[in-house]
């Protein structure tokens, strides 16, 4: 087998947290990427806003974790609150770790990422192209997109599927298979300005109710606070906005009316628990919420998209450098499927059940006598702190160096059918 060719393009479908972060540090490596977004815009909805240790480290290493400071802040730490506000247990943060938290909602990071994306000259980033198909064979990769001047194919050496849990590159590859549930909870994400810490609430509380549980976090330095309640199941969207006021009475400290608060945006969501069957078909890759989704109480799904890229950046990288083989993508497939099922959906579960679950209590108990402890086991903060790092896996010890004589090519994925069609996809959806 002849030495693996260098990587020269790479195509990353969807301007997300993944696609823009991955974007950022494979064109800092001279390789050409294009990012495909099928909207005119980034995406502003409530989401994510809090990046624990994983994600601060890859955003050292992507060089934008300076500017992410300064636009956000270190939260002091995390609680649990009876409903009455009653304090049960936290973890406080150690602010003096190089790899504190920090608090920045997501539609801000998207537009600092595009930013310093958009410095990279070996990168491009072009709006309304919606992937609609998609095509490979052994030397190349390609997506069939709609856009504004007409349907076009763009081929790389690689596609990263970036796109959200609707993915389009998952779709392509799997049809509307993505096996896991949908939780039988709604939440709605809300975004609002209110002051919290007057009622002695700290930066992040999670609160403990059988029917009326809620998460209630600051997310900006001038005091924007996200509120992530639970509602009825059944309803529409316009519903459970209209509910959204008497929810606040009802739930938050205080009891306010709508002029007590401003409200900046509202949104409902489904809580999902699914993996995708394989992260790695040939030349194409699944990463973050195209791969694996679970309910965002405990912070696993960004944390555990970010762990996607790391993995699947050392790798690309290790391929590039001429140590290992791309046969290291399908390890990356197996590894983080792994992740997921051993970590990230038991530990995401646990997290939301120990709010609601009458049935949980003891593990609830349990839990909340552990972080009493850490406030002076100095031991018990190390292993807290190391928790998420199991999160990541050294890739070095599966890498299979390339063989002198032979043929460059895919690994075995790279015939393996799809849809049942060799090599080759096209889907309009």
């Amino acid at each position: 087998m002849a030495p693996e060719k260098p990587i020269k393009k790479i195509i990353i479908v969807g301007a997300g947290p993944a696609g823009l972060l991955l974007g950022i540090l494979l064109a800092k490596q001279g390789i050409n990427i294009t990012i495909l977004e099928a909207n005119t815009d980034l995406d502003k909805n409530p989401r994510a806003a809090h990046y624990a240790s994983i994600a601060i480290r890859e955003m050292r290493r992507a060089g934008v974790l300076e500017d992410v400071q300064k636009e956000g802040y270190i939260p002091e730490g995390v609680c649990w609150r009876e409903f009455d506000g009653t304090y049960i247990a936290g973890i406080k943060a150690h602010v003096d770790d190089p790899d504190v938290m920090v608090c920045l909602p997501l539609d801000k990071l998207l537009r600092l990422y595009c930013r310093h994306f958009q410095k990279e000259s070996t990168g491009e980033l072009l709006w309304q192209h919606k992937v609609v198909g998609i095509e490979q064979d052994e030397g190349e990769a390609r997506v069939i997109c709609e856009t504004p001047e007409g349907t076009k194919t763009l081929g790389a050496d690689y596609v990263l599927g970036c796109d959200g849990a609707n993915s389009q590159i998952r779709k392509s590859l799997f049809g509307k298979e993505y096996p896991g549930e949908t939780l039988h909870s709604q939440i709605i994400a809300t975004n609002v300005y209110y002051d919290f810490h007057k009622f002695g609430y700290w930066d992040s509380n999670f609160i403990v109710h059988p029917e009326d549980w809620y998460m209630a976090a600051k997310i900006t330095p001038d005091g924007m606070w996200r509120v992530t309640y639970g509602d009825k199941t059944g309803l529409s969207t316009k519903e459970y906005l209209e509910r959204q006021p008497m929810r606040y009475e009802k739930l938050l400290p205080g009891n306010p009316k709508p002029g007590d608060y401003k409200l900046m945006n509202a949104s409902p969501y489904k809580l999902q628990q699914r993996c995708a069957p394989s992260f790695r078909v040939g030349r194409f890759i699944l990463v973050a919420d195209a791969a694996h989704l679970c309910n965002p109480f405990g912070g696993m799904g960004l944390t555990g998209g970010f762990a996607d890229i790391t993995s699947l950046y050392d790798c690309l990288m290790a391929m590039q450098n001429g140590l290992t083989t791309d046969k290291i993508l399908d390890k990356y497939s197996e590894i983080r499927i792994q992740k997921w099922a051993e970590i990230i959906d038991p530990v995401s579960r646990g997290n939301f059940r120990r709010l609601w679950d009458e049935d949980a209590i003891p593990d609830r108990l349990a839990f909340f006598e552990m972080c009493k402890k850490m406030e002076t086991d100095e031991e018990l903060q190390k292993g807290g702190a190391a928790f998420l790092d199991a999160l990541n896996e050294d890739f070095s010890k599966y890498y299979t160096k390339p063989e002198v004589n032979g043929t460059n090519g895919t690994s075995s994925h790279s015939s393996k059918p799809v849809n049942g069609v060799v090599g080759v996809e096209h889907v309009a959806k």
